[in-house]
C-alpha cells in the first residue's frame, strides 16, 4: 500500500512505514469511537512510546489537527473535541461512518483532504460494505444480486431509478446478478478507478489493482468500458478475462475457474512462481510474506486453504525444502520470509 502524500510531503514523516501511518489514523478514529476511555487512552499512549516511528506518525496528525477550522454542526464539534484530545466530556457520538465522512467533507485542514482521497483505509472505513484481511463476506443487494467480497475489499452501493451501480473501492468481488425487479430494467454496473463493467445477465468477478482492473466472466457477458477511453469498449463473453486501465483494454485470455477458487476458500496454483504465490497469499494474511530472491522462481502447484496462511507456509517449507524465518517488528506485525533450506 503506498504511503499517503499527506505523509510523504513532510520531512518529519517522510520515512514512516505505511502500516504505522495507517495505525495512527486508526487511533484517531478509535479515540473518537470510544470517547477516549482511560483504557484506550493508556493503550494509545503505550503505542506511541513503543517505537520512534509511532510518535512521529502521531505528531504529524497533531500538526494537521491543529489547523482544523471550527464548524457549527454537532458532528464537527465532536470531531473538534477528539482533535484536541483533552476534553473529558463529549455529547453522544455520531456513527463511525458519519464521523469519517465528516472528516473527509470538511477537509481536515486541506492536508487530510488529500489523505482521504489517496489513502485507501479512509475510503474503506467509510464504505457501505467491507471485509478485513482474511475475511470473505456475502452481501445480498436490494434487487436480489449477490456480491461476494474477497479479503480486504470495500464497496459502495448506489441504486437509483436509472441504474444499479456498485463502486469497488478496493479488493475483489464476485457478482451474481439478478433480474431487475423494476419494470424498466436498469443496467447493472461495477465501477472502479479505471472504468466500468456492465453486466449483460451474468456471473463475473472484478478485481481492482494499483493501475488496472481485471474482469473475468463465468456466465453471460460483460461490457467493459475504460474511464477515459472514448468509444473504446469490449463485450467479454463467458470463459474470458481481460484487464483494462483508464485508456485501454488488453486482449482477452481464458478465464479459468481457479481464478475464483477464493470463493470456496482456496488458492489454486498451477506451476506458479513462489514469489507470485506469496504475493497472492499475502492478501489473506496479516503478516508480511516474502522469499529470498534466489528461490523466487521455484514453482508451486496445488490447492491451498486461505483460512490458515501459516499452515500453508509450513507446507511449502516442507515440500520445497525451505526454511521459514519469522521476525516480529516493534509495531506488532510479523514478517515471514522463506529461505533456502538443506535437503536431508
Amino acid at each position: 500500500m503506498p504511503t499517503s502524500s499527506w505523509y510523504r510531503a513532510t520531512t518529519e514523516a517522510a520515512t514512516i512505514p505505511p502500516n504505522v501511518a495507517e495505525r495512527a489514523l486508526e487511533w484517531l478514529v478509535e479515540l473518537q469511537d470510544t470517547g477516549a476511555s482511560p483504557q484506550v487512552t493508556e493503550a494509545w499512549q503505550r503505542w506511541r512510546t513503543e517505537h520512534p516511528d509511532h510518535e512521529r506518525a502521531w505528531q504529524r496528525i497533531e500538526s494537521v489537527r491543529g489547523r482544523l477550522q471550527p464548524l457549527a454542526s454537532p458532528v464537527a464539534a465532536d470531531i473538534a473535541r477528539t482533535a484536541l484530545a483533552s476534553v473529558p466530556a463529549a455529547p453522544p457520538r455520531p456513527p463511525r461512518r458519519q464521523v469519517l465522512k465528516a472528516l473527509v467533507t470538511f477537509g481536515f485542514a486541506a492536508g487530510l483532504t488529500m489523505a482521504a482521497r489517496e489513502y485507501s483505509p479512509w475510503r474503506q472505513w467509510t464504505a457501505d460494505h467491507r471485509t478485513a484481511v482474511g475475511e470473505r463476506r456475502t452481501v445480498m443487494l436490494s434487487d436480489g444480486t449477490e456480491l461476494l467480497l474477497n479479503t480486504d475489499s470495500a464497496v459502495n452501493i448506489a441504486f437509483d431509478g436509472a441504474e444499479r451501480r456498485v463502486r469497488l473501492l478496493a479488493g475483489e468481488i464476485l457478482v451474481t446478478t439478478a433480474k431487475d425487479p423494476q419494470a424498466a430494467a436498469r443496467p447493472f454496473l461495477v465501477e472502479t478507478a479505471q472504468g466500468t463493467a456492465r453486466a449483460l445477465g451474468t456471473r463475473y468477478s472484478v478485481r481492482e489493482g494499483d493501475s488496472a482492473t481485471e474482469v473475468c466472466v463465468f456466465a453471460g457477458a460483460v461490457e467493459v468500458r475504460p474511464r477515459d477511453g472514448t468509444g473504446n469498449t469490449l463485450v467479454l463473453p463467458a470463459g474470458a478475462c481481460t484487464r483494462y486501465n483508464r485508456l485501454a483494454i488488453e486482449p482477452p485470455v481464458p478465464a479459468e475457474s481457479s481464478r475464483v477458487a477464493w470463493a470456496e476458500g482456496f488458492i489454486v496454483a498451477r506451476s506458479m512462481r513462489l514469489d507470485d504465490f506469496l504475493a497472492e497469499l499475502r492478501r489473506y494474511s496479516p503478516a508480511a510474506l516474502s522469499c529470498e530472491p534466489s528461490i523466487a522462481g521455484l514453482r508451486v502447484s496445488g490447492s491451498f486453504p486461505l483460512d490458515d496462511p501459516g499452515k500453508v507456509l509450513e507446507t511449502l517449507a516442507t515440500t520445497l525444502f525451505l526454511q521459514k524465518e519469522t521476525v516480529t517488528r516493534l509495531w506488532g506485525q510479523d514478517q515471514i520470509r522463506l529461505l533456502p533450506g538443506r535437503r536431508s
